[in-house]
């Protein structure tokens, strides 16, 4: 029953683009479209499992229809550059200085967010609008119904390309600290969404359907946002992050370097993810510096996912990121490894958690367990976890 079980997961689960270990050499880079063939011919069948899921993907997309379209205009505040066109937010763990009398600087509480950080609208609408983005592309492929697809494109050109609205291609003003800085390469942290928004481009260009000059134009604003990434000193601060900040700054540049053709520069990028493995990972295949935050297990699974989206997209360079041995024998599956007892609860988390974690998070870490790496009690922890869920989050959690 069990290993049955584990069949009906394993096949709807692998929509998941997160999942997804087979890369398409010119794209999407984290979605593997044989799969999702199969899996449309699941739902054209009727299968009882896939069907819920579709019904399930549709009814968010329904929702997504309804959404926006948002850009950085909308913001009260204006940007230190005069420009609302520039993105800017607030560093979310710092609040005023209660011993101060003007609050200034700002101090840091780390894992308790100042809802001062609502005010900037920014970084409430990015997020949001790259999920959005990614539901209706891939409610259009499965459904092939062009309104998820034109309000799909309808947000990408008044987020990205429109004169009046578009966001101009830099983070300067990102996750600023009042009254220490206008904004901060941690703030770069908060672009990792954009990897969503190339994936349900790529996505929706199968068979050349996206538009032409929208594609030109996209790739030519990533690729001046990856020069920014890579020349400014927000970018700089951020590529020199020893800890999850380095790892998606890596992940976002090599998903932008991939969707632009720049393939020699993503060769060295995930050369350069691989030097991070082997800086970050201890001898107890442990990150450190994640443990040492307030939210220690989720700060672990984040690390983690960014790693394996850098290892799936390597596949599109060549390079086998999955098995790579670092001169101290540091390796993916040996992280992997080490959290399983934690995220499928066979143990409690031995490190500082100040608020409950969300078991969702784990997911991508537990696929690739379950999959890649064959872990049994991942195979099981997610057949019970999705059968509880009644099956709704295999279109879903597709990011």
């Amino acid at each position: 029953m069990i290993n049955n079980r584990v069949k009906i997961v394993l096949l709807c689960i692998s929509v998941l683009s997160i999942k997804q270990i087979s890369i398409a050499q010119n794209g999407p880079y984290l979605i593997n479209i044989s799969q999702l063939k199969t899996n449309a011919e699941k739902v054209k069948t009727k299968d009882p499992i896939f069907n819920k899921a579709y019904e399930s993907l549709l009814s968010e997309a329904d929702k997504s229809l309804k959404y926006g379209p948002v850009s950085v205009m909308e913001k009260e505040n204006v940007p230190p550059s005069g420009s609302k066109h520039d993105y800017m937010s607030l560093a979310p763990y710092h609040w005023p200085d209660p011993s101060k009398k003007d609050g200034l600087p700002y101090m840091r509480k780390d894992g308790e967010i100042n809802p001062e950080v609502k005010l900037y609208k920014d970084k409430d609408y990015l997020p949001d609008l790259c999920s959005h983005i990614y539901t209706l592309a891939m409610a259009n492929y499965y459904s092939g119904d062009k309104k998820y697809y034109n309000h799909a494109a309808q947000l990408i050109r008044v987020w990205f390309l429109d004169t009046a609205t578009k966001m101009n291609p830099n983070m300067n003003f990102g996750q600023a600290i009042k009254g220490e800085n206008v904004g901060r390469g941690a703030g770069l942290i908060d672009a990792r969404n954009f990897i969503k928004v190339i994936e349900a481009i790529e996505l929706m260009n199968r068979d050349g359907a996206y538009p032409k000059e929208d594609l030109k134009n996209m790739q030519t604003w990533f690729t001046e946002f990856l020069q920014w990434m890579q020349t400014s000193k927000n970018g700089m601060d951020e590529l020199k992050a020893n800890n999850n900040h380095g790892v998606w700054y890596d992940a976002l540049r090599l998903t932008i370097s991939l969707f632009t053709n720049q393939k020699e520069d993503a060769v060295k990028i995930v050369q350069n993810a691989q030097m991070r493995l082997e800086k970050q990972m201890d001898d107890k295949n442990r990150f450190p510096l994640e443990m040492a935050r307030t939210t220690s297990l989720h700060y672990s699974v984040f690390v983690i996912d960014a790693f394996l989206k850098v290892a799936k997209m390597a596949e599109s360079t060549g390079i086998n990121f999955w098995d790579n041995q670092t001169t101290s024998k540091h390796n993916l599956k040996a992280a992997v490894d080490e959290m399983i007892p934690y995220l499928v609860q066979e143990k409690a988390w031995d490190g500082p958690q100040i608020k409950p974690f969300e078991f969702r998070e784990a997911v991508p870490v537990l696929y690739i367990a379950s999959t890649k790496f064959a872990n049994e009690k991942s195979k099981n922890y997610l057949a019970e976890f999705f059968k509880q869920n009644n099956y709704n989050h295999f279109l879903l959690e597709v990011q």
